[in-house]
């Protein structure tokens, strides 16, 4: 069971994350959702697609844009499609 934790609180937890380039995209479902906050931030991968970030929030503290996903990917990257990834201090164990 991977867990991705920010601030001392599970943010996600899934059994069944797809692992691109070192990161494990977790299902949507899996996400708690009462720690996400929608960002206007997006990014642009010449393979993957348009990029979509959301911003954690845990007890009052913020980390902008320290998740994101895939809404819609390129063929290739079709297994990751609406999953989410996480950087910035979100350590995934």
């Amino acid at each position: 069971m991977k867990q991705a934790l920010w601030n001392g609180k599970i943010i996600a937890e899934s059994d069944d994350t797809v692992v691109v380039e070192g990161n494990h995209y977790f299902p949507k479902e899996s996400l708690n959702e009462e720690y996400f906050i929608e960002s206007t931030q997006t990014s642009v991968c010449p393979w993957k697609g348009t990029a979509s970030y959301y911003s954690i929030e845990v007890d009052g503290e913020v980390n902008e844009a320290a998740a994101w996903y895939y809404p819609e990917t390129s063929q290739a990257a079709k297994p990751i499609e609406g999953r989410v990834a996480f950087w910035k201090g979100v350590e995934v164990k």
